[in-house]
């Protein structure tokens, strides 16, 4: 007889996710944006990828020539000699370099997504703008799992009294508006992209906190817990080897859509002007600019919008699928 191999809890996750078209649909979009993120320089940017020069090569985005080539490639192509070239990225402008001959023009062929009030190229922006708000999104989203695990783990091992004093904290943090405590924080604080995934993450944690409090309070009545307890394991241990692997599934879920709140809470903040400073590329400082223009610079609200919209709808749509695949009824079907 041939053996079946058992492809495990995770193995089967992954498998009733394949299922799910949404959800791959999405899975596809998010690498997609993830390849944008880490190959912004190589995508948008005034810098030669490669560069051919008195038969030397260089790579002037991966590394400084200053002392050869200053810092403004682009009247390169004159200086080159015959057999010299330099090879551009597909989008030729930085998402800083202002040109006022250029301001608020709409889509063309030089200028794919137009350029902004200051001659900017959007399109050039919206690529390195990804970068901004997926770093945003995961690293608010991380500070919050560390702090609601580190919360939710205490109060659902130990129960009794530091359950009851933990949970209190729980609602009295859920008693606030959390975008408008994020506005308080950041009006004391120096607008900068550190401060805000530090103040989102410090203020997004009580929802993965009672997850995992849940689970805890669960799993603390198992056998298994107990016989590490008994074996001499120490809380520590015990929470993090034991108890901890078997509560991340739905923990993994909500980091999910905790993703995209984080990116939408960013995007707003830049909107209203608190986000990311310029001149640094955000999503929601190119929406932002369509205020004063929406009239006629449609593109500034079109192209940054659809960008959010697509993003926060893919993380959603992911840990909707994530959700479904780990919920032992769509687990135990065929």
């Amino acid at each position: 007889m041939t053996e079946t191999k058992s492809v495990g809890y995770w193995g089967s996750v992954w498998k009733k996710l394949k299922k799910d078209k949404l959800a791959m649909t999405a899975l596809v979009i998010i690498l997609i944006l993830f390849g944008t993120a880490i190959f912004q320089n190589f995508l948008a940017g005034n810098k030669p990828i490669v560069l051919k020069y008195d038969n030397e090569y260089y790579f002037p985005v991966l590394f400084r020539y200053n002392e050869f080539f200053g810092t403004d490639f682009k009247k390169l192509d004159i200086k080159l000699k015959q057999g010299d070239f330099a090879i551009f990225p597909p989008v030729r402008y930085s998402p800083t370099e202002n040109d006022l001959l250029s301001v608020l023009t709409p889509p063309s062929k030089e200028h794919l997504f137009g350029t902004d009030d200051r001659g900017r190229d959007v399109l050039s922006r919206m690529i390195h703008g990804a970068r901004i708000s997926l770093s945003i999104g995961f690293v608010a989203v991380g500070i919050a799992a560390i702090i609601g695990i580190l919360l939710g783990g205490i109060a659902g091992y130990y129960g009794g009294s530091v359950d009851f004093i933990v949970s209190r904290l729980f609602e009295v943090m859920m008693t606030f508006p959390v975008f408008f405590l994020i506005l308080t924080i950041l009006a004391f604080r120096d607008p900068s992209i550190y401060n805000i995934m530090i103040v989102i993450g410090a203020t997004s944690w009580t929802g993965i906190a009672r997850l995992i409090r849940a689970q805890f309070l669960q799993l603390r009545q198992f056998d298994y817990v107990d016989a590490a307890v008994a074996l001499g394991g120490n809380d520590w241990r015990v929470m993090t080897k034991h108890m901890l692997p078997n509560s991340l599934a739905p923990v993994l879920v909500d980091i999910s859509f905790g993703i995209a709140g984080a990116i939408l809470v960013e995007s707003g903040l830049s909107f209203l002007g608190f986000g990311v400073p310029p001149p640094e590329p955000s999503w929601g400082d190119i929406l932002s600019q369509s205020q004063r223009y929406v009239d006629f610079a449609w593109w500034l609200v079109l192209f940054p919008g659809a960008a959010i919209f697509v993003t926060v709808t893919s993380f959603n749509l992911l840990g909707e699928g994530f959700r479904n695949a780990i919920d032992p009824k769509f687990l135990g079907s065929e």
